[in-house]
């Protein structure tokens, strides 16, 4: 079974005349057509049924630019992924160190020498730097 329908003879779609709007309204900022020319096209493009019409609006305009091509993905930042690493893997030791410290303190009921600090400041204090440096941050 054949049906000898033209495919220009199939009805639009809101969404369909919203892109030949957009299209005319491009054609406008880019001097195609006058303020008078878009007017009537769009007053006429509301009124069209098929894929004929709303191709009759738009047959003497220029073609369409193709769309941007997609940016490139961005490079993968390995020092900032390794600073990121570092400085969990830090805090994770150091709440650990700490949480053991007041579990103790607690348990004795008397704070205990603060020994935490001593796995905690000194790696802390090279992380802080290495932060301060830059290290890992994004070249401009």
């Amino acid at each position: 079974m054949t049906d000898d329908f033209a495919p220009d003879l199939i009805r639009v779609t809101d969404l369909d005349r919203k892109v030949v709007e957009q299209r005319l309204r491009v054609a406008h900022a880019d001097g195609s057509l006058t303020l008078d020319e878009l007017d009537e096209r769009l007053a006429n493009l509301w009124l069209t049924k098929t894929r004929r019409d709303l191709a009759g609006l738009t047959k003497d305009l220029p073609a369409p630019l193709p769309p941007p091509p997609p940016p490139a993905p961005p490079k993968p930042n390995h020092a900032r992924t390794a600073m990121r690493v570092l400085t969990a893997i830090w805090l994770s030791v150091s709440v650990i160190n700490l949480v053991i410290w007041l579990m103790v303190s607690l348990i004795n009921f008397d704070p205990a020498y603060p020994w935490f600090l001593w796995p905690m400041l000194p790696p802390g204090a090279v992380l802080g730097v290495l932060w301060w440096l830059g290290v890992g941050r994004t070249r401009s």
